[in-house]
């Protein structure tokens, strides 16, 4: 009988700390998708501005100039390919602790 107690006790300790935690993990999953779209506003606004500076460049007729910003170009659309992937694992992991929650309850 002791044994039964204390398993049910535990029980109620570990439940009682892991429902504040999945509101807590929501909560931070929101917070990331936050900044996400916060870097993916800022790479669109760096593609921009590359934009312009390989249109000026190519003007400019400086070889190296112009390869230097493909390279500027070229790597700030991956950083915008790489924190959409995150968008998407963001929103993701929101969605799986939704449902957790929701089934905890």
């Amino acid at each position: 009988m002791k044994t039964w107690t204390t398993a049910l006790l535990g029980g109620a300790v570990v439940i009682a700390l892991v429902a504040p935690t999945g509101a807590q993990e929501i909560r931070q999953d929101r917070k990331e998708l936050r900044q996400d779209r916060r870097d993916i506003r800022s790479d669109r606004r760096d593609i921009r501005e590359d934009r312009k500076e390989l249109k000026d460049t190519v003007k400019s007729g400086d070889k190296d100039e112009i390869q230097e910003a493909r390279k500027d170009l070229k790597a700030d659309r991956k950083d915008l390919r790489s924190d959409r992937r995150d968008r998407r694992e963001d929103r993701r992991e929101l969605r799986r602790d939704i449902k957790d929650r929701k089934q905890d309850q």
